[in-house]
C-alpha cells in the first residue's frame, strides 16, 4: 500500500513539474518561435479556405506549430499530445492513454517482446515509446520533425536510465526513413502519420514502413481519419472540418480505405481496420473545461508579463476547435483513434 501511494505521489509530482517546465518554456520562447506558431496556425486556416500548398511548406508549419504547442499542452497534462478513447469512464486522460498504448502493443503481436525493437513513427516527446519499452522489456526507437521534442525525449530517457533501450532522432515522414531494411519487429503511430499526407503521397510512406519491418511483423496505429460517413458535399461536415483541423495541426484528412489501399499496394495484409471502440470526445470535453477554468490564471500571468499575451488567444482557438471536434465525433463523421493493423507477410 505504501509503495502504491509513493507511485501516485511521484506521478503527481512529475505532472506538476512538467506543467511548471511548460510554463517556463512558454515564458522564455523567442519572438521568432512565437510568431512562427501564429503564422503556422494562419497557414492551416488558409489551407482550409482552399489555398493550394506544398508538402514541404506544410511540414515546416507543423514543426513550427508543435514547437510551441508541445509546451502549451504539457501544462494541461497533454504531454503525449493525443486524446485517447475513453475506455474507462472512471479514469482520466493519462490512464486512458495507458490503456490505448497497452492495446497497441498487443496488436503488434510480438513473438519475443524482450528482444524486440519497435519504431514509434512521429514519437513526440517519446513518452509513448518509453511506456512501450517498459511494458515490452525491449527497445524502442522514434523520430519526430521537431528538434525541441526530440531533445525532451532524449533527456527523459537519460533521466529515467532508459537510454540503452530508447533511441530518438529528428526525422520526417516525407523523406526515406533513416533506418536499415528489415530492422524492426513492429512499428506504430498514434495520431502522428496519416493526417500529414496527401492522397498521392500515401504509397511512399507505406512502402517505407514495409521496408523497415522484418517479415511477419506488424504496423499498428490509432490515428485521426475521416469516417466513411464524412461527406465532402455536406456543408455541415465541411464547416466542422474547417474548424477542427487547424486545432489538430493536421494538414490532410484521409479515409481509412485510402490508407489501407496504400498499405496493401506496399505488400501488407490488412488485419484490422475499424473505428475506435470508445469515443474520445468526453476526454476532449474534460480538457476544454480545464482550459476554460484556468484562463483567469492565464490572464493574470499575462498581465504581470510571466506569459506572453498570445497564450490566451491560442487557448481560445484550442477550445473552439475542440468543440468542433466533439460535434464531429458525436456525428460519427471523424475518428481520432481509427485502428489499423497491417502485417508484412512472413517469408
Amino acid at each position: 500500500m505504501l509503495i502504491f501511494q509513493c507511485m501516485i505521489y511521484c506521478m503527481n509530482w512529475y505532472r506538476i513539474k512538467t506543467s511548471f517546465i511548460g510554463l517556463k518554456r512558454l515564458a522564455t520562447l523567442s519572438a521568432e518561435d512565437k510568431q512562427g506558431c501564429i503564422n503556422a496556425y494562419k497557414f492551416f486556416q488558409r489551407m482550409q479556405a482552399g489555398e493550394e500548398t506544398k508538402t514541404a511548406d506544410e511540414t515546416k508549419a507543423v514543426a513550427a506549430y508543435y514547437k510551441v504547442l508541445n509546451n502549451m499542452l504539457s501544462v494541461f497534462d497533454l504531454e503525449k499530445l493525443y486524446i485517447p478513447p475513453q475506455f474507462n469512464d472512471s479514469k482520466g486522460l493519462y490512464d486512458n492513454q495507458l490503456i490505448c498504448e497497452q492495446a497497441l502493443l498487443q496488436e503488434l503481436n510480438l513473438c519475443d517482446s524482450k528482444s524486440s525493437h519497435l519504431l514509434d513513427m512521429g514519437c513526440g516527446r517519446g513518452r509513448i515509446a518509453h511506456y512501450l519499452a517498459t511494458l515490452s522489456g525491449g527497445k524502442v526507437s522514434g523520430y519526430n520533425i521537431d528538434p525541441n521534442q526530440i531533445e525532451n525525449a532524449i533527456d527523459w530517457a537519460a533521466e529515467t536510465n532508459m537510454s540503452d533501450r530508447l533511441n530518438f532522432k529528428v526525422g520526417d515522414h516525407h523523406e526515406p526513413l533513416d533506418y536499415d531494411s528489415e530492422s524492426f519487429d513492429g512499428c506504430f503511430s498514434v495520431q502522428a502519420v496519416w493526417p500529414f499526407f496527401k492522397k498521392d503521397e500515401l504509397d511512399d510512406c507505406a512502402r517505407e514502413m514495409y521496408r523497415i519491418l522484418k517479415p511477419g511483423s506488424r504496423y499498428a496505429c490509432s490515428e485521426y481519419l475521416l469516417s466513411p460517413y464524412f461527406d465532402w458535399n455536406n456543408q455541415e461536415h465541411v464547416a466542422l472540418h474547417k474548424t477542427y483541423l487547424p486545432t489538430l495541426a493536421a494538414t490532410q484528412s484521409m479515409y481509412p480505405a485510402d490508407v489501407c489501399a496504400a498499405l496493401e499496394r506496399a505488400g501488407f495484409k490488412i488485419i484490422t481496420s475499424a473505428p475506435s471502440k470508445k469515443p474520445a470526445w468526453p476526454i476532449c470535453e474534460q480538457k476544454r473545461n480545464l482550459i476554460f477554468g484556468i484562463r483567469k490564471v492565464i490572464r493574470l500571468l499575462e498581465k504581470i508579463r510571466i506569459l506572453p499575451p498570445w497564450v490566451e488567444e491560442s487557448l481560445e482557438l484550442l477550445q473552439t476547435g475542440g468543440q468542433a471536434w466533439t460535434d464531429a465525433e458525436k456525428a460519427k463523421i471523424a475518428d481520432l483513434n481509427w485502428r489499423i493493423v497491417a502485417e508484412k507477410p512472413a517469408v
